[in-house]
């Protein structure tokens, strides 16, 4: 989800009101998918870089999260949607890590359609840590040291604001996803860009190293 910083300097807003636009089009776009019959969906809200940001924006972005988690988990629940934070958890305050843990538990028996939300996420980190627990065996095995061994690996990846990388996101899990890149900012992502993405999707053959 990028893009949210370029969209207020745009708009010569703050930087806060960008994630604050890019907040609401993540609400928007959870439901979407919900609405989609999609089974997974994750989404990529705060990585292992970005605590080099400014103080300011990562405070802001810290009480933003807890007050998304607070307001959205009802609702969500009530959509029968599974809600599963997947990260460290090193850094990140008790009260938010505690808000986390609520949110999983009181979903963790719905099946309409299960949100990961990457937080304090880095592939290069998860690979690290699950190696760190693995004690051997085969790729089977080692899935079941990942954050969520339960993660289905994505068919497909979206990346907004017309970055063309993966950023440290879901290396071990995306090796044969299918990738689109949208030129929309991540705030200004909508249903319509969704659906694009998924008929772009829809019209590939994935072959997954056959002919």
């Amino acid at each position: 989800m990028d893009g949210n910083a370029r969209w207020a300097e745009q708009r010569g807003l703050p930087v806060l009101e960008g994630h604050r636009r890019g907040a609401q089009a993540l609400k928007q776009t959870v439901r979407d998918a919900v609405a989609l019959d999609l089974r997974e969906l994750t989404v990529y809200a705060f990585s292992t870089e970005n605590w080099s940001r400014p103080r300011d924006e990562v405070e802001g972005l810290m009480a933003m999260f807890a007050d998304l988690i607070e307001s959205e988990t009802p609702e969500l629940h009530a959509e029968g949607v599974r809600m599963r934070f997947v990260g460290r958890r090193e850094g990140i305050s008790d009260e938010l890590i505690e808000r986390m843990d609520e949110a999983e538990s009181r979903t963790a028996a719905n099946e309409r359609m299960t949100l990961f939300v990457a937080f304090n996420y880095g592939g290069r980190a998860e690979i690290l840590d699950a190696a760190a627990r693995f004690t051997g065996g085969d790729e089977h095995a080692f899935r079941r040291c990942l954050y969520a061994p339960e993660m289905a690996d994505p068919e497909l990846l979206i990346r907004t604001s017309g970055e063309q990388r993966l950023s440290n996101y879901l290396l071990w899990q995306s090796a044969y996803s299918e990738l689109v890149f949208s030129d929309a900012l991540w705030p200004d992502f909508d249903r319509d860009e969704l659906a694009a993405a998924l008929e772009e999707y829809a019209a590939r053959r994935r072959r997954l190293g056959a002919r």
